[in-house]
């Protein structure tokens, strides 16, 4: 039986808030398989200011994925430091291939390590623990997975373990990295604290009780002037040279000289910056480009919050806010429901997936700009 479509059948939710109810999630095929993948040191890495090389090389790994599933769609959730993403069974080859080659890429471009990992539903589901994935549309033009069951959990901790290792060919290839992008100027806080969230369920704990702070940290958020979200309606400052040109650099200059690559992508930056500070709208052979409409789109499809079995958020909240969702937090803690990591900074970044500038499908992964997730959790293991 090919379950191949799992993904594409899936209804679309539009309330986040329902996402924390299990009868929105449908457990993936047995024949489906996970990819895990994470860096090794990124909390040394983030340490030594380096956060935004972390947030390029852990959306690399959604990156590849998606230029090499050829226009399929399939359940992926970006982490900071690495992601987690889900595929049909006769796609294994092709997605082994694309996450070694960021593997080599990532260890060649930037000195680092990435570990990876390829494990069955089937063999996920002997453990005790299930995946299931639901579709959360954010925008008309794009919507995000999210995982629970406790299976993706238990993937990356198998990696992390050192089991489910992919064999490395003699050659492995160059990723097609292609859309990815990190142009933006990080974007300050407007409320007091860019805060980014964590949060993970105890195992054994009860289910109910965990859905119940979940929907009670998510009304909370709501009320927070535009849901809490980084972007919102603001449009991102835009700088030339951008703070990412290196990093695009090394993510698109393949086989070519890195300074070249520089060079290029600087002529085709400064032209960008011109097209956005000129608000222009002009005609494309793939259609219209319209800046502002662009500019607007870009909040609406940001991705910066998630449910993977637990709740990750990046918010821009008020000290008020970011005391009650505390508050919440540690009696829940207390109360042997969940563990969580909060970590405070002035400003936000995001790293773009744009596959078409004509189209409104491109992807803004959001992240706290001091290290956000990969900070935040470090902090809920030292609980």
């Amino acid at each position: 039986m090919d379950t191949s479509d799992f993904f594409d059948a899936l209804t679309l939710q539009t309330d986040f808030d329902l996402l924390a109810e299990d009868s929105c999630y449908e457990s993936l095929p047995d024949d489906w398989l996970v990819g895990v993948a994470d860096i090794v040191g990124s909390t040394k890495a983030v340490a030594a200011g380096l956060y935004k090389t972390v947030n390029t090389v852990g959306a690399s790994v959604i990156s590849a994925q998606i230029n090499g599933a050829n226009g399929r769609a399939f359940p992926f959730v970006f982490g900071g430091d690495g992601a987690v993403f889900a595929f049909w069974a006769n796609h294994r080859e092709a997605a082994e291939t694309a996450l070694l080659a960021v593997q080599k890429w990532a260890l060649t471009e930037f000195s680092m390590e990435v570990r990876i990992a390829i494990v069955s539903v089937a063999e996920i589901r002997k453990s005790g623990r299930d995946v299931q994935v639901a579709r959360f549309q954010a925008s008309n033009g794009v919507d995000y997975a999210m995982f629970s069951g406790g299976g993706a959990a238990w993937a990356e901790n198998q990696m992390k373990a050192g089991k489910f290792k992919i064999p490395v060919p003699e050659n492995v290839p160059l990723p097609d990295l292609t859309g990815l992008s990190c142009r933006w100027d990080t974007m300050s806080t407007r409320n007091g604290t860019i805060l980014s969230v964590v949060v993970q369920p105890i195992d054994g704990a009860d289910e109910q009780e965990y859905r119940n702070v979940m929907h009670e940290v998510v009304s909370l958020v709501d009320a927070v002037e535009q849901g809490g979200h980084p972007v919102g309606d603001e449009v991102p400052g835009i700088s030339w040279p951008p703070a990412g040109l290196s990093l695009e650099a090394h993510a698109s200059r393949g086989r070519r000289s890195l300074m070249l690559r520089k060079l290029q992508l600087g002529l085709i930056t400064l032209i960008g910056w011109c097209i956005f500070k000129l608000k222009l709208t002009f005609q494309l052979k793939t259609g219209e480009f319209d800046t502002q409409h662009y500019a607007q789109q870009m909040g609406k499809n940001a991705d910066y919050r998630k449910f993977e079995d637990g709740l990750k958020m990046t918010l821009d909240v008020d000290r008020k806010t970011r005391e009650k969702l505390s508050n919440i937090l540690e009696k829940a803690l207390k109360n042997g429901v969940l563990k969580y990591g909060l970590f405070d900074q002035r400003e936000a970044m995001m790293t773009c997936i744009v596959p078409s500038v004509t189209e409104d499908n491109h992807i803004h992964f959001v992240d706290g700009a001091s290290g956000g997730y990969t900070q935040a959790a470090n902090m809920m293991k030292s609980q």
